[in-house]
């Protein structure tokens, strides 16, 4: 996994192609302002979902963890929480669906590592990163995320 603000990524990652292509489409001009919904970048190699949503607040957080893609969750306004837990220390409550490429599971209380994303920041999950994203800070809160698909 990896934390960090958008503008520091290049000497923090060699950068496969594939997270190259993600990073630069989210330095793109204007992407705050695209609708909700995929956007293409490199075909299913690549791709984006945009967010917007409600920040929740819960003391047993849902985990997912993918194991096609790596997850590029780059926050564009607002602020979350992230639980982040190695997959090993999840236990599965809906098995995984190639199709949707995701697993649903569960990780005990204090095992997971809260991770606070603010407006210009992301994390990069790979298909060993179980996460729970969506969570709230403190009080409920609107989010605009962009989630970028990267295949392993």
């Amino acid at each position: 996994m990896i934390v960090s603000d958008l503008d520091h990524l290049e000497h923090q990652i060699a950068g496969a192609p594939g997270l190259r292509k993600a990073f630069a489409f989210l330095r793109s001009p204007g992407i705050r302002r695209l609708p909700d919904g995929r956007v293409e970048i490199d075909g299913d190699r690549v791709f984006a979902l945009v967010q917007r949503y409600e920040t929740m607040v819960t003391d047993a957080p849902k985990f997912e963890f993918h194991r096609k893609y790596i997850d590029v969750q780059f926050i564009a306004s607002g602020e979350e929480v992230i639980g982040w837990a190695p997959v090993a220390r999840m236990t599965v409550i809906d098995a995984y669906d190639a199709d949707k490429d995701i697993c649903f599971g569960a990780v005990a209380k204090g095992i997971w590592t809260p991770v606070h994303l603010q407006a210009g920041q992301l994390t990069v999950l790979w298909p060993e990163d179980g996460h729970a994203p969506k969570l709230a800070s403190g009080a409920s809160l609107g989010v605009m995320k962009i989630v970028v698909k990267v295949a392993v």
